[in-house]
């Protein structure tokens, strides 16, 4: 699994720099701002994202992990928190082990 989360990261990093270096910052966010149908894109992930923040939340302090890092990060770079938060997180062998 943490292979797959790596490779995600790597290809989803590598879209985002070049976005990034092509569009900026507020070139990514300003045409879901012109349409309604990108209007919507940006709801869903916004709604997504909400999700999987109290997803991390409880899975955080069930788990005894501080989850202010992974929201911050989330609520900056969008899925890179989440992906990070799992490729951080213990098993749930090693845990029952820990």
């Amino acid at each position: 699994m943490r292979s797959l989360i790596v490779v995600i990261l790597l290809l989803f990093g590598a879209l985002s720099a070049v976005a990034l270096w092509q569009h900026g910052y507020w070139g990514i966010l300003a045409p879901h701002f012109q349409s309604f149908g990108a209007g919507q894109v940006f709801a869903d992930l916004v709604i997504a994202l909400s999700l999987v923040m109290v997803w991390m939340w409880r899975d955080a302090r069930a788990t005894g992990r501080n989850p202010w890092p992974w929201i911050v990060a989330t609520l900056a770079t969008g899925s890179f928190g989440p992906l990070f938060y799992l490729l951080t997180r213990k098993s749930a062998e090693a845990e029952k082990a820990g």
